[in-house]
């Protein structure tokens, strides 16, 4: 049986159209309420197009070193997505190296890590 599931999400803009805030809910999240974010990233596959759609806002306290952080967390959530939809485990890897790469090079871990 299938069922439908919803995501929302508000955007709140100030007079110069940035986003002020960002709150989310989903249906099936097993998170109760209406959660708030400073940054997303929200992409789609166009199948028809062969293209990927995307929305990527943050707010005006979106710190840079918090973007640094996330998206490093992306790029590692990038490469345990790729690898169970793939079972490339290869190319996984390298996008983790990748990851590691990038987050030494801002000072978020060190070479040893």
């Amino acid at each position: 049986m299938s069922k439908d599931a919803e995501i929302k999400i508000n955007i709140s803009l100030n007079e110069q159209n940035y986003p002020d805030t960002i709150n989310w809910t989903a249906s099936d999240s097993g998170i109760d309420g209406i959660k708030e974010a400073n940054a997303m990233l929200l992409s789609f596959w166009d199948k028809k197009d062969k293209t990927t759609l995307a929305i990527d806002l943050w707010t005006t306290e979106m710190l840079i070193s918090d973007l640094n952080i996330m998206y490093f967390e992306v790029l590692m959530k990038m490469a345990e997505t790729y690898e169970g939809a793939s079972k490339d485990t290869k190319t996984a890897a390298k996008i983790r190296d990748f990851a590691n790469k990038f987050a030494v090079d801002l000072g978020l871990m060190d070479n040893k890590s």
